[in-house]
């Protein structure tokens, strides 16, 4: 059996597909599985041990993307796939599920476009508080696949070695402690509406760095906001001081790669509701997530309930949730009311919860031994 995965664009999105991903392959162990995604998203599943193929989608501008589209649709027909899952639903990718020739395609009820899949599952358009985990997974209801669970489906990113002894030697050049708690703020997104203010990250992280003596840290931002986390980690040093300022270490953009390899050594990853938090939530380091027009109950951290999570919200707004292509009040007050000092506490938690459940399992270990 040959299946076929689609999720195109963006890599939250990819990432949140990671559980069912793990989910087909114990329902079809002998199946040659392949998945569909562009350049910007492709490190997620690259190296999943649950995919015998990763297929990227290229993405020219203009009538050269025509041209690609053909190409990829006559490649993709001629592999014969006996399954498409299309997990994106956008036109692009239904026309390329169709186009595929599979005899089975499941994709989601939108209008104009249910008619290319042999099975339509239901998406309502309501910002429901349900997480995009359950509704991706959706689309496995046809194949009779059980609900997910996240302590056993939790989101996934394979390390890459490569990417890791980049991370490392950028580290060491940076005159990082090898036994440094380093700090990850994540400090952009790809949508503007999900963007705490750059000041605010700047007053919590100075109040972070001065928590502890063997703190680092690192801000890293994305081509979406170049330069965002120079700009960020400046503010935070004028707010430490001469004294203090060399605890911001590090401000660049890694690949997602790198940024993967950067958190699963770091000791907290903070961050909004974008692709670097999710690619965070693959990893065992514990998370703050930052929350403003969309809902954690959407969009928190799919992974084992033993791994610490804190969530910051705003609380009830009337235009919260929304859609995010205009702030109604006009001043985005789902973020700015988040308080420096809000984040900076549940940062405080995070860690002190880590380091307990460290010293707990260091203490278990001696008795054993």
């Amino acid at each position: 059996m040959k299946i076929l995965l689609i999720r195109l664009r963006l890599v939250g999105d990819v990432v949140f597909t990671t559980p069912a991903v793990r989910a087909l392959r114990r329902r079809y162990p002998e199946a040659h599985i392949a998945y569909l995604v562009e350049a910007e998203a492709a490190s997620v599943v690259r190296d999943s041990p649950h995919l015998d193929e990763v297929i990227v989608a290229p993405r020219r501008p203009g009538w050269r993307r025509l041209s690609d589209d053909a190409a990829l649709a006559w490649r993709l027909r001629q592999r014969g796939f006996d399954l498409v899952l299309d997990f994106h639903g956008g036109p692009r990718s239904a026309w390329l599920a169709w186009t595929s020739g599979a005899p089975r395609r499941i994709g989601y009820a939108i209008q104009g476009r249910s008619w290319m899949y042999t099975d339509v599952v239901a998406r309502p358009r309501e910002l429901r508080p349900r997480h995009s985990v359950e509704n991706q997974w959706d689309l496995l209801a046809p194949l009779e696949i059980p609900r997910p669970d996240p302590a056993r489906d939790p989101v996934e990113m394979s390390e890459d070695a490569r990417a890791r002894a980049r991370v490392a030697a950028t580290l060491a050049a940076a005159g990082v402690p090898a036994d440094a708690e380093i700090v990850v703020l994540h400090v952009s997104a790809g949508n503007p509406f999900r963007r705490w203010p750059a000041e605010s990250y700047a007053d919590a992280a100075a109040r972070i760095a001065r928590g502890g003596a063997a703190r680092r840290l690192v801000f890293t931002s994305g081509p979406s906001d170049s330069g965002a986390a120079r700009r960020t980690a400046a503010m935070a040093r004028t707010r430490l001081g001469p004294r203090l300022q060399d605890r911001v270490v590090l401000s660049d953009e890694f690949d997602l790669a790198e940024l993967r390899a950067l958190i699963g050594r770091a000791a907290l990853f903070i961050g909004g509701d974008s692709g670097p938090l999710h690619v965070a939530a693959t990893t065992g380091a514990p998370v703050v997530a930052v929350f403003g027009p969309t809902l954690a109950a959407r969009s928190r951290p799919w992974r084992a309930p033993g791994l610490v999570t804190e969530v910051v919200e705003p609380g009830p707004l009337p235009c919260r949730p929304c859609e995010q292509r205009r702030c109604e009040p006009g001043d985005f007050r789902c973020l700015t009311s988040i308080a420096p000092e809000t984040v900076a506490a549940a940062a405080e938690r995070a860690l002190a919860i880590a380091a307990s459940v460290g010293q707990a399992s260091a203490a278990v270990r001696s008795a054993a031994g």
